[in-house]
């Protein structure tokens, strides 16, 4: 996962779980509805602070520190939700909400590595980014309808023997990194384009 010499600014890993009870893929969606609530008020969070952060890059060329933390917050509560709805992992995600950038660590078996460019940021490609990201994003959403259909035989193959196929499971992770890429990208964490790229 290289950008340029460099490692991305932003990661997404999970530990893989040696075994998942046979009943999890029928009712861990639900268990999560509590943190798929709380997801959709710092969704609508993220996404004011991505328009009140553009509007600061493009007149003063830096990202406010607590505007990125609270990005970060938003990418790192998502990630953890759908992996734990997704079955990754059993382990309930905690409720703790730490506008910092790098992962606290409170839920040590899903990481999510941010690094935010608070200062010296490219206006111009600021100012275009929805633009620039267009290929990203259709990309994206193609990539996301054979996650899908991976996503679907995983829930029987897990239902059925406990366990998720590793090559099912390597390309579902690898898509939520490349998700994570784009959101940091979109919501302004930096200024690298993401790979196109499940690595």
């Amino acid at each position: 996962m290289e950008t340029f010499g460099q490692a991305y600014p932003a990661t997404f890993e999970v530990d893989r779980a040696e075994r998942i009870a046979n009943w999890r893929p029928l009712v861990q969606w639900l268990l999560a509805i509590p943190h798929f609530l709380i997801l959709y008020g710092l969704q609508l969070v993220a996404r004011a602070i991505a328009i009140i952060s553009w509007f600061a890059i493009l007149f003063t060329g830096k990202l406010p520190e607590g505007l990125a933390n609270l990005l970060c917050l938003y990418i790192r509560y998502n990630n953890r939700t759908w992996a734990y709805a997704g079955f990754l992992r059993e382990e309930y995600p905690p409720f703790v909400f730490d506008t910092v950038a790098p992962d606290p660590g409170n839920y040590p078996r899903v990481r999510t590595g941010l690094a935010p460019e608070l200062e010296d940021r490219n206006r111009l490609t600021v100012g275009f980014r929805l633009i620039l990201a267009i290929p990203q994003l259709i990309v994206v959403a193609v990539v996301g309808v054979a996650a899908f259909v991976v996503f679907v035989i995983a829930f029987f193959a897990v239902l059925f023997t406990g366990r998720w196929p590793e090559g099912l499971r390597t390309f579902v992770v690898g898509y939520v990194r490349w998700i994570t890429r784009v959101e940091a990208y979109v919501g302004l964490l930096t200024d690298a384009y993401p790979p196109f790229s499940l690595e």
